[in-house]
């Protein structure tokens, strides 16, 4: 995945990411607006984001971290 794509999952994922949001909504969300993404490249592209924009908004930053961390580790099993 180019960086720049990268950046573009990154901003739809932060566009989605709200409180009341599962993380199957989200990945849903995101893959209407980018149908050609995989569920890896959107948890990869959420790491991005949250190191991008954890300083600018810590609430969606935790929700992002969250949301990573437990795709990864679902990833991972």
């Amino acid at each position: 995945m180019k960086e720049q794509d990268l950046k573009e999952l990154g901003e739809a994922i932060l566009k989605e990411t709200r409180a009341d949001i599962t993380p199957k909504q989200l990945i849903r969300a995101v893959m209407k607006s980018h149908p050609q993404a995989t569920k890896k490249e959107i948890v990869r592209a959420a790491f991005y984001a949250l190191i991008a924009h954890a300083g600018n908004d810590p609430e969606k930053a935790g929700i992002l971290q969250d949301f990573a961390i437990t795709q990864r580790a679902d990833e991972i099993e």
